[in-house]
Parts: C-alpha cells; sequence; structure tokens
C-alpha cells in the first residue's frame, strides 16, 4: 500500500479513524507509532500527509493534510471485450495502475456469455480490485466501470457518444501506435481504446468500430494474451507522452 486512501465521508473535520485493512496494515506492516507520517489521499480528491494520533486496538487516528491535486498524464477510457474470469481482476488492476479512467466491459462474438456471471463482476468486488491499483499508483480517481452484456445496443448506443480519438488494437493493421502520431495529439487528449478477446474481433466488429471512427493499430507480429496486451498499449502510449514532453 503506497497511498492510504479515505472516502471524503471518513472523515471529520482533518482527522480520520481508521480500521480494518486499513489499520491492519498501519500497525502491522508499517508499524506506525503516534508522531509518524503517511500519505493520504481522499477518494476522487486531494493527496496530502496523515499524522498519527493515537494507536488503539484495532484503530489508528490519523490528522489529516491535504494539499495538492493528483497528476496523471495519459487519459483514456478502455473497452475491453470481457475476458476470461481470472483476467478480469488482474487487468483491471493494471490498467487502473496505469491510469486508465474509464472502462467498458463489453461482449463481443468470442466472449462466452458466462463469463459475465463471474462473482468478479459485483459492485463490492470491483471497487475493491480498483482502490487496489489506485493504493499501488498513488493515485485518487476510481475509475468508472460500466458492463455491456450485448454488443449492439454497445456501439449503436453508447460508443457514439464517448469523446475522444478512437483507437483499436488489432494484429493484422498496417501501423503501430507510433505511426498513428498519438504523441501528436493535444495535451490530456481523450484517448478511447478498445482490446479485443483472445480470439480477436470479428469482421464486423472491427467495421462498427471503423465506422465510430476508431484508427487501427497492431502491437507487432507476436500475438498477445489479453492481459499483457493492454499493459503493452498502455505503456507505449505513456512513452509516447513522455517524448513528446521532453
Amino acid at each position: 500500500m503506497n497511498l492510504l486512501l479515505v472516502d471524503a465521508f471518513e472523515l471529520t473535520g482533518d482527522e480520520t479513524t481508521l480500521t480494518g485493512r486499513r489499520a491492519e496494515h498501519l500497525v502491522r506492516v508499517l508499524r506506525v507509532m503516534p508522531g509518524d507520517w503517511v500519505r493520504v489521499g481522499v477518494i476522487n480528491g486531494q493527496l496530502g500527509r496523515g499524522q498519527v494520533l493515537a494507536v488503539e486496538g484495532d484503530s489508528v487516528r490519523l490528522a489529516v493534510v491535504l494539499d495538492r491535486k493528483p497528476v496523471c498524464d495519459l487519459n483514456v477510457d478502455l473497452i475491453l471485450a470481457l475476458p476470461r474470469p481470472i483476467m478480469v481482476q488482474r487487468i483491471l488492476k493494471q490498467a487502473t495502475v496505469l491510469g486508465v479512467r474509464r472502462f467498458h466491459l463489453i461482449r463481443s462474438r468470442r466472449v462466452e456469455k458466462s463469463f459475465f456471471q463471474t462473482p468478479l463482476l459485483g459492485a463490492e468486488k470491483i471497487r475493491a480490485i480498483l482502490v487496489d491499483g489506485m493504493e499501488q499508483a498513488m493515485d485518487t480517481w476510481l475509475p468508472q466501470v460500466t458492463i455491456h452484456p450485448r454488443f449492439k445496443p454497445f456501439v449503436e448506443d453508447v460508443l457514439p457518444g464517448l469523446d475522444g480519438q478512437g483507437l483499436i488494437a488489432h494484429p493484422e493493421a498496417e501501423g503501430s501506435l507510433a505511426d498513428l502520431a498519438v504523441a501528436a495529439l493535444p495535451p490530456r487528449q481523450r484517448l478511447v481504446l478498445a482490446v479485443g478477446p483472445e480470439g480477436g474481433w470479428s469482421d464486423y466488429e472491427l467495421q462498427c468500430f471503423g465506422e465510430q471512427g476508431f484508427r487501427r493499430f497492431t502491437l507487432g507480429r507476436r500475438i498477445l494474451h489479453v492481459d499483457t496486451a493492454v499493459v503493452s498499449v498502455l505503456a507505449q502510449l505513456q512513452l509516447l507522452y513522455d517524448l513528446r514532453n521532453r
């Protein structure tokens, strides 16, 4: 836990009292004592520090000072053909660490309908996964996650309303992200990134995205697992932004 996250409602003035997982981490892992300082952030709010006022049994009381906003170079929506349940948790956390702001988990032709029945898609479970990623990345932005169990309503009713430049990963595309001149986009340009299932997008699905202005790119000759592909794309986007800003 690189950042201790609290909800705004947990603050009383500039103090908060924590129990459960967070207090246990402070006491057993960080071994805090009264007077110690830890990094603190408010979910969807500011970053700062917290000074330990008291450690009382299973609870820790902190005085919180919030004095800066989190910074993220990327502004990415991820459209993800829902992968096998074993990958969902890993992708949600990794993509949150790398700065994804909004997730759209969709059904495509090569996605099993049963994938949408996994308990991992429960609201509380998803939130816990996202918070874990936020703590790792030291970010306070809680990503939004929307689940779309039918492809056609998504592309007809939802996709046209998403702002930003659309990019879709496809192994048979001719150019890479660098070839698409992503780095030349305006700062903080919102990107809508689509990553397909293990078996790839169907021709119909590619056509639907293309009609909405999505530009195809390839990650190279090797076919990657979905979780690897997501991390690879987001890392490349960050690199392109970093090179532009040098």
